[in-house]
């Protein structure tokens, strides 16, 4: 009980922030377009060059990314087949990023540390890229797909900088070559406003509270396919590798498990306000996510991680 309330307590400024960021949509007319554009192209490709320029990387290590992409990518593919079939308002493109990827980064990273300290949080960092990895290729690419031709949704991902940056540092970490301090608080920097930015664009895309869930077969298939079918997923691989494969240690398999119960990405509004396609139905869908998983997170870690 004590651990869930610290739990709690810790979630309690991401909220503040959602809320400030609605006060800011609300009555400072503030663009959220202008602010996903930063997001997506400036400061969500610093977090990850400087997150993996940080990990101590080995071909284990490499491959976490790899794994949670592809399961990220599953995930979302198949939810995108039962999307198109109940979704009639254009809002199905939407769906891989709602419950392929989570709040893995500003959420999950401040839960992280607390349950599994600085040494825990370095392996959560490093299976969290590969939801960046899919939010900035795949989800990028099947959201575009709602909107844009073939051709013109993979010149849309081939221009996103982010896979691009995870190349880049992983080339040069593997070189031995580090970022020069005088630039560490410049990527601390980026982390703040990474974790800032990304919870008020939720409250940005938000006009009015009343009537979040919009399209209720949209929020109803985002949150079996985010809060029932990932967690599932995650069990099923721990299950499998605990007791067959032998690959992995309890740490990551815990990283795995809290990585697919964040609640709905950030990303997730921002690609949609970039994309204009259902940004509303997206930021209202998101809150709702945040909100349920301010109850859901603790109740899960108690099961599951105690």
């Amino acid at each position: 009980m004590t651990a869930a309330l610290t739990l709690l307590l810790k979630l309690l400024p991401l909220y503040i922030t959602v809320a400030l960021g609605w006060i800011a949509g609300r009555y400072l007319q503030a663009s959220s377009r202008h602010i996903a554009g930063i997001m997506l192209y400036i400061v969500t490709p610093s977090v990850v060059f400087s997150g993996v320029m940080a990990a101590p990387l080995s071909a284990e290590v490499i491959l976490l990314p790899l794994l949670t992409f592809a399961l990220c990518s599953l995930i979302g593919v198949a939810h995108l087949w039962i999307a198109r079939r109940v979704l009639t308002d254009g809002s199905a493109s939407i769906i891989p990023l709602s419950v392929g990827t989570g709040n893995t980064g500003y959420f999950g990273i401040p839960v992280a540390l607390l349950l599994f300290g600085e040494q825990g949080l370095a392996i959560y960092i490093v299976c969290m890229l590969g939801t960046t990895l899919f939010e900035n290729s795949v989800g990028f690419y099947l959201a575009a797909r709602g909107r844009y031709s073939i051709r013109d949704a993979l010149v849309r991902v081939s221009r996103l900088p982010s896979v691009y940056a995870f190349v880049l540092a992983v080339l040069l970490n593997l070189s031995g070559i580090g970022i020069p301090e005088v630039l560490h608080p410049l990527f601390d920097n980026l982390r703040g406003a990474y974790s800032i930015l990304g919870m008020m664009i939720i409250g940005m895309g938000i006009l009015s509270f009343g009537g979040l869930a919009g399209n209720i077969r949209f929020t109803g298939l985002s949150f079996s396919g985010k809060f029932v079918v990932w967690p599932l997923v995650a069990l099923g691989l721990w299950w499998l590798d605990a007791a067959v494969l032998g690959i992995y240690d309890t740490a990551v398999h815990q990283a795995i498990f809290l990585l697919s119960i964040t609640p709905i990405a950030a990303n997730t509004v921002v690609i949609a306000t970039l994309l204009d396609t259902a940004p509303r139905q997206a930021a209202g869908t998101a809150l709702l996510s945040t909100l349920f998983a301010l109850v859901y997170i603790p109740v899960m870690v108690a099961i599951v991680l105690s």
